[in-house]
């Protein structure tokens, strides 16, 4: 991790980025039920989850955005800031073993409300080991301008 100044002006739509990967553990999930309190059976009951569609425990998906975009997390840009997430989707489930990506690509920049900023959107995606997109959202950040 580094510090590297990206202004509004120098990010380009099209550009995209893919992060390294990470496998999923049930360690994972037993320290997120921890944190978040959300211990339903979905995530923590392997013999009822035998009884259900997917056939085994999947992963909480407040879990997989939190993994997917901390894998974003390689550099700090001190002239940006987070405004937040939309769109936000759980597209797959993610179990246990699998091992996901995040690929961000610059979809959007807009002016902001105060002239000397404007807003850069990353569409992020997480991928899974087999090429499928699991979670999906857009993340707007407040980006300085050079003037």
């Amino acid at each position: 991790m580094y510090f590297k100044s990206t202004f509004f002006e120098d990010y380009t739509v099209g550009d995209k980025r893919v992060t390294l990967g990470r496998t999923i553990t049930e360690t994972d999930f037993v320290v997120h039920a921890g944190h978040t309190g959300d211990f339903f059976p979905h995530h923590l009951d392997a013999e009822w989850c035998a009884t259900q569609p997917f056939k085994q425990r999947i992963a909480h998906g407040t879990m997989i955005f939190a993994i997917g975009i901390g894998l974003t997390a390689s550099e700090i840009n001190p002239e940006a800031f987070s405004k937040g997430y939309d769109k936000l989707r759980f597209v797959k489930p993610v179990f246990i073993g699998d091992t996901i990506h995040s690929e961000v690509t610059i979809s959007e920049k807009t002016d902001a409300k105060k002239p000397e900023y404007g807003t850069v959107t990353e569409h992020v995606d997480v991928i899974n080991q087999h090429g499928e997109v699991v979670l999906a959202c857009d993340h707007l950040l407040l980006t300085k301008r050079k003037n």
